[in-house]
């Protein structure tokens, strides 16, 4: 290599800003795609259900990112961090999807600014407007209670993306489809972390029976708020698990108040204003 040879050359001659995490903005994530509302499906509805999902991914792929220098070993910090990028993926998708639908959501800003639709969505609602169960929100606490906390979710959100690859928005359908792969992997991924640690030594085994009793008593809130029986067909896939790894079900009492009606957990507050403080420190910055 001479000393004119550079490896990140390209960084800097490209003749455009299509460059990962380079340059000046990011393409739309739905550019090309008709995003016109189907006949017979309520706009606002279906901006404020791709919302709630959308909140869903975004906050657990923030809390899976802490644990980013502070797994128990490299390959598994590489592992939830690609995890949290597969959320934050489809959380980018859903709401472009919800701005499409319903542009009334996005919260305004400065004329000129160049924030896109699902930029403005995530930085710029104050925590009221969000509608993600607190079962994302809360700390990581313990490796177990995030392990615990992943295999329900994912159990639960793999049912619910089963039921949405038929629904009748395209768009939706089609994020559905593509999730599908992705969240299957994260739910496979917890699953054998629950037994491995449940059947390891005494200490693995009390710490993950402890974080199953950390999380379960959001575990409620995820009821009702799914098409069809997703989440009975998350609750049998866990307590498959859960026979595996010779535990039961915790019984705790369930939460109060709930995310999905904007009612959030005081560790929320401080995770907003981490993800959102550089964003709305400078509202009309291009990244």
């Amino acid at each position: 290599m001479t000393e004119h040879d550079n490896a990140y050359t390209s960084l800097v001659e490209a003749d455009d800003d299509a460059r990962w995490a380079f340059g000046t903005s990011f393409d739309d994530p739905l550019a090309g795609v008709d995003t016109t509302v189907p006949d017979g499906v309520d706009s606002s509805a279906l901006a404020a259900y791709c919302l709630m999902l959308a909140d869903d991914a975004l906050v657990l792929a923030q809390r899976l990112a802490e644990w980013t220098t502070h797994a128990p070993e490299l390959e598994e910090e590489v592992a939830l961090a690609n995890i949290g990028l597969d959320l934050l993926g489809q959380a980018r998708l859903l709401l472009a999807r919800a701005a499409a639908a319903d542009p009334s959501v996005v919260p305004g800003l400065p004329d000129g600014s160049p924030v896109p639709p699902d930029d403005r969505l995530a930085y710029f609602r104050d925590a009221d407007a969000f509608r993600n169960v607190h079962l994302v929100e809360q700390p990581n606490g313990d490796f177990t209670a995030t392990m615990g906390r992943l295999l329900v979710f994912s159990a639960w959100r793999l049912a619910l993306l089963e039921h949405l690859r038929t629904h009748a928005d395209p768009v939706l359908a089609a994020v559905a489809e593509k999730a599908v792969k992705e969240v299957r992997y994260h739910r496979e991924h917890a699953a054998r972390w629950c037994v491995t640690l449940a059947q390891g030594t005494d200490l693995s085994r009390e710490r993950m029976i402890a974080g199953f009793d950390t999380i379960w008593p959001d575990v409620p809130e995820l009821e009702g708020t799914d098409p069809g029986d997703a989440f009975e067909e998350a609750m049998r896939v866990v307590d498959q698990v859960l026979d595996l790894a010779g535990l039961q079900r915790p019984s705790v009492t369930p939460g109060a108040g709930s995310g999905r009606d904007g009612i959030h957990t005081e560790p929320f507050d401080e995770l907003l204003t981490e993800m959102q403080g550089l964003a709305r420190e400078h509202p009309m910055g291009r990244w």
